[in-house]
């Protein structure tokens, strides 16, 4: 049970003190480039908070609610989000390079061009989410879920997508050099311009994909 909305002024005082936010309701709050560095934001209510180019630096964001957040530009990396829901969440440009968001919710989520470099999205939820020329270089992506995601020009070399399903995404123009999509379903997916070089593709699904 979420205890009471804090104000910004009893946010500003725990961040100095214990950091600790965790099953808090800090829903609807203006954030705006607050340094909320290793934060505990376990089961943490931040719905529709705005968080754009705040720094959270390695904070535990695991289970909480991020559903419409705008974290735009925001520093993310090392971050823990097992689980979290990030729904519609506004990510454009965000570094979450190294960060842990596996089985997170990003369904119809912005990461356009945002750096998600070794993160970890195992059986992540992003169907419909904007990660056009997002940086997933090395990214941990079994069996998450990419339907009609939109990745034309993301960069996914050496990204692990086994088991994925991709189907309608569009991965038009996309970098997939020695990346991993075994079993992965591509049905429906557009692939033209997508450089796939030395790209695992055994047992993977391509029926009605545009390869052209």
């Amino acid at each position: 049970m979420l205890d009471e909305r804090l104000t910004l002024e009893q946010v500003k005082l725990i961040n100095k003190t214990s950091k600790n936010f965790a099953r808090k309701d800090l829903s609807g709050l203006n954030l705006q480039k607050l340094d909320l560095g290793k934060a505990n934001l376990h089961e943490t209510n931040l719905y529709k908070v705005n968080l754009s180019g705040a720094t959270l630096r390695g904070v535990v964001m695991s289970r909480a609610n991020l559903i419409g957040t705008d974290l735009g530009g925001a520093i993310l990396n090392g971050a823990y989000l097992s689980e979290a829901n990030l729904s519609e969440a506004k990510l454009a440009g965000a570094n979450l390079s190294e960060a842990n968001l596996s089985k997170a919710i990003l369904s119809g989520a912005n990461l356009s061009g945002a750096n998600l470099s070794g993160t970890n999205l195992n059986k992540a939820i992003l169907g419909q989410a904007d990660l056009s020329k997002t940086n997933l270089n090395k990214a941990i992506l079994g069996q998450a879920d990419l339907s009609k995601a939109n990745l034309r020009k993301a960069i996914l070399d050496e990204a692990d997508l086994n088991g994925a399903t991709l189907n309608g995404a569009d991965l038009s123009g996309a970098n997939l050099t020695m990346a991993s999509l075994r079993g992965a379903d591509l049905s429906g997916a557009i692939l033209s311009g997508a450089n796939l070089s030395g790209a695992s593709l055994s047992g993977a699904n391509l029926s009605g994909a545009n390869l052209s």
